[in-house]
């Protein structure tokens, strides 16, 4: 038998980070995956064994348990200034679904969807699945959208996504940007996505919410990264009453609700201790500062990463697959869109060890 499938999954890849990833062999060192290497939080894990003892296994309301979203509604009022009420947030399996069912409730076939190029594999890869015409939105030298390139594709767009701190190059976008952005895509009638799942990831920056800027954002945001918990897949979206209805609709079909044991690990994570958050955040800066001072004593030149924990690397195809094949697995740029064929994601989400190992590894073969 013959098995046809649909062109809106048939016209796309594998994700290239999971199939480099899944192609590892033993002694490779990981510096691809977009993972922390710390450890859950034990207050969290402790609160997540309380719930399994305590019953609290079966479905939750679909938008998520009451003390979850009161919890996001006040971390959003206390670190972001933003004003959502916990009816305007719904939990998610993660950050992704959240991306996904709001894709699935604003897109029509053919509307067009504004992505950052180089960016996050899943935002052009989910737009078309709905339907849209994912565009790219070019970065500049380096790394930040170009705001002025940006405003010229809004006209007749549906959704633009923003993304800082970024993946995969660590930028961190400038307040004067960001309103800017979220500005004239409201002039222009176009929905922002801010995905901000790297917040607590910056290095001599600061962080700015797209939607404190206008009511025309989507915020995105999840435990994954902040806590360590990427196994968990606890996310969340937050935006107006219009789009959390129409929103609602898809998750409840495709997912009914997060994980409940998960959702109570979450409220631990955001009512309980922080200090963790900072010690992962200076150890990332450290594990920065090691690899990138290491690749460019070996000649490679790249804007220094503003935040999250991804150094985005000048790097022909054929150096990045020598690199692969001496055990150290990155990502070739080509996985996060059409503007970055010569460069290569490096993670340093791993030991001060391993990246140290990784660099001789890397100038055994450039020498």
């Amino acid at each position: 038998m013959t098995l046809k499938f649909s062109d809106r999954v048939s016209g796309i890849e594998i994700s290239g980070i999971r199939k480099i990833f899944e192609a590892a062999g033993p002694g490779s060192i990981n510096l691809g995956l977009g993972q922390p290497d710390f450890d859950t939080p034990q207050h969290i894990k402790d609160a997540a064994i309380r719930a399994i003892q305590e019953g609290r296994t079966g479905y939750t309301t679909n938008n998520g348990i009451p003390e979850l979203r009161a919890a996001i509604s006040r971390k959003f009022r206390v670190e972001n200034g933003l004003k959502y009420h916990p009816d305007q947030v719904i939990v998610t399996a993660g950050a992704s679904e959240a991306l996904h069912i709001i894709m699935q409730a604003m897109v029509c076939p053919g509307d067009r969807v504004l992505c950052p190029d180089p960016g996050f594999v899943s935002y052009a890869a989910l737009a078309t699945i709905a339907g849209g015409r994912p565009v790219s939105v070019p970065l500049t030298s380096s790394h930040h959208i170009d705001v002025e390139k940006a405003k010229d594709l809004m006209n007749g767009a549906k959704l633009m996504v923003l993304n800082s701190p970024g993946n995969p190059t660590g930028a961190v976008e400038s307040r004067e940007s960001i309103q800017a952005l979220v500005e004239y895509a409201a002039d222009t009638g176009v929905t922002i996505i801010s995905d901000e799942v790297y917040e607590h990831f910056i290095y001599g920056k600061k962080h700015y919410s797209a939607g404190t800027f206008g009511d025309n954002v989507i915020t995105i945001n999840a435990t994954s990264k902040t806590y360590a918990m990427t196994g968990w897949r606890l996310g969340y979206l937050a935006a107006s009453p219009e789009i959390i209805g129409q929103c609602l609709k898809v998750h409840q079909y495709c997912q009914a609700c997060a994980t409940s044991i998960s959702q109570y690990a979450g409220v631990a994570a955001y009512e309980g201790d922080q200090s963790t958050v900072k010690v992962m955040r200076d150890e990332y800066e450290a594990r920065r500062d090691l690899i990138c001072n290491g690749l460019r004593n070996l000649g490679f030149d790249f804007p220094l990463p503003e935040g999250a924990f991804y150094a985005f690397v000048p790097m022909k195809n054929d150096l990045t697959m020598k690199i692969i094949d001496a055990g150290i697995i990155v990502v070739p740029g080509s996985a996060f869109g059409l503007n970055a064929p010569d460069y290569t994601r490096i993670s340093y989400a791993a030991s001060r060890e391993n990246i140290t190992e990784a660099l001789e590894r890397i100038s055994n073969i450039v020498k």
